[in-house]
């Protein structure tokens, strides 16, 4: 008999796993040896999500703070001098 909701077992589906997987692999690369793979798979779920966001924010920070300001091409940088171009001119 085939089961009306298409799958005949309460599993994963491939997508979900495939997530889960690569949060898993995340947190245990990017924790530079502070987490092996059997603890982050037997992690709660709320814990492991919690890990996750936070190495995400922290990557992102350091990101942020190594990228270079870029100037747009049109604009040349130099010392920022305001000319004052109120100031009465001289008659002869």
């Amino acid at each position: 008999m085939i089961c009306p909701l298409g799958s005949t077992f309460f599993g994963l589906t491939p997508e979900h796993r495939k997530n889960i997987f690569s949060q898993i692999h995340e947190i245990v690369f990017n924790g530079k040896g502070g987490y092996s793979w059997t603890e982050v798979y037997n992690m709660p779920i709320w814990l492991r999500r919690f890990t996750f966001e936070k190495m995400k924010e922290f990557y992102a920070e350091e990101a942020k703070a190594h990228t270079p300001n870029v100037t747009p091409k049109n604009q040349t940088l130099g010392p920022d001098i305001k000319p004052n171009y109120s100031s009465a001119r001289s008659k002869k």
